[in-house]
């Protein structure tokens, strides 16, 4: 099943953008993890629709309900079962536009796949809705990683040409690391994301969106666990990570600047420190061979600009096969970026997870 993943975490997302609920069950859970139930909804708030004015004016309480594999503030051990309900939803927006090819959207081809049954009302399963029930299932992770000593953390690196300051890939700390996240605008350098922010309010301005890249971080997450060709750490990672709408790249380490290096320049020097193998530079992204190394895991995501804008764009109406031309309506991020940070967070503590159990196994 597209919506299933996992060995020995199985992960299974359901529902549509103006449906119901959406939701998500998790099985393979180890019992007898307490859950903070405080924390997870503060970690779904980062990613929650409706907060500024370079989101989504779309407002959802994005309360998650456990049905199942949880009791007296611990999980069971049995499958866990969340439900997210949907309130504030505008399916008029759509009424128009159900053969409409909406530019870079999944209309065209998921009606291709479907043969016209899917939901298309707010992109339906298609839609970054549906990384709500992916942050909860992933803010569970992470904190049975953190118990474990295993922080996992992200930022904004750029929004279009505006940079932030990279983590340290050699030095990073968990305190260097979970700073972003407890920001209202998730970056290092607060100069970088003021300039950040002034494109995104331009493009809502203007009618347009811009893309972005987010860096995550992983530290204390041991030596030796993972496995080689199909089925490594960055396999994992990014088999969940194109899971997240809008994502359209994902690099390791030095990833596609390596390309434009020799090996004598790219090439990591081992070293013992502190009765420790370390490496004294971290091009590797603490990714060698599908394998832990034991250095800080670092990795970039690339997000494409929100398709939907209210600029009239040339499409094609796809059942009378005949040119026509859209401006979108309805609530849409100028930028998905900044609420897409804890949904990297989450991607990757889920499949950090699962080969971690894997290892302890």
């Amino acid at each position: 099943m597209s919506s299933s993943w996992g060995n020995l975490i199985k992960l299974s997302i359901f529902g549509e953008s103006h449906g119901t609920a959406i939701g998500v069950v998790l099985d393979g859970l180890p019992s007898g993890m307490p859950i903070d139930m405080d924390a997870l909804l503060a970690f779904m708030d980062r990613r929650r629709p409706g907060k500024a004015r370079f989101a989504t004016s779309r407002k959802e309480t994005d309360h998650p309900h456990i049905l199942s594999g949880y009791y007296r503030g611990q999980t069971t051990g049995t499958p866990l079962a969340i439900v997210i309900q949907n309130g504030d939803t505008h399916s008029s927006d759509y009424a128009q536009m159900e053969h409409i090819a909406r530019p870079a959207h999944a209309d065209y081809t998921g009606y291709l796949r479907y043969h016209g049954a899917q939901d298309p009302r707010g992109g339906g399963h298609f839609s970054g809705r549906l990384t709500a029930p992916l942050v909860a299932a992933g803010g569970i992770a992470l904190q049975i990683l953190q118990k474990n000593q295993i922080f996992v953390g992200a930022h904004i690196a750029s929004v279009g040409d505006r940079n932030d300051l990279s983590f340290d890939p050699v030095n990073l700390d968990a305190e260097s690391l979970l700073a972003p996240g407890k920001k209202f605008f998730p970056v290092v350098d607060d100069m970088a994301g003021e300039k950040m922010q002034e494109l995104i309010e331009s493009c809502r301005m203007s009618q347009d969106s811009v893309g972005g890249v987010v860096e995550c971080g992983v530290v204390g997450f041991p030596a030796g666990v993972g496995s080689p060709i199909f089925d490594g750490l960055e396999n994992r990672i990014a088999s969940l990570m194109f899971g997240i709408p809008a994502v359209k790249g994902l690099e390791f380490g030095a990833g596609f600047d390596a390309a434009r290096h020799f090996a004598s320049q790219m090439n990591d020097p081992f070293c013992v420190e502190n009765g420790q193998i370390r490496t004294t530079t971290n091009h590797h992204g603490g990714i060698l061979g599908g394998i832990s190394s034991g250095m800080p895991i670092i990795l970039r995501v690339a997000f494409k600009p929100t398709p939907s804008i209210s600029r009239p764009q040339n499409t094609v109406d796809f059942k009378a096969m005949e040119a026509t031309q859209l401006s979108i309506q309805g609530r849409h991020d100028p930028c998905v970026v900044p609420r897409a940070v804890p949904c990297v967070e989450a991607a990757v503590a889920l499949a950090l997870l699962d080969a971690w159990m894997e290892k302890s196994v």
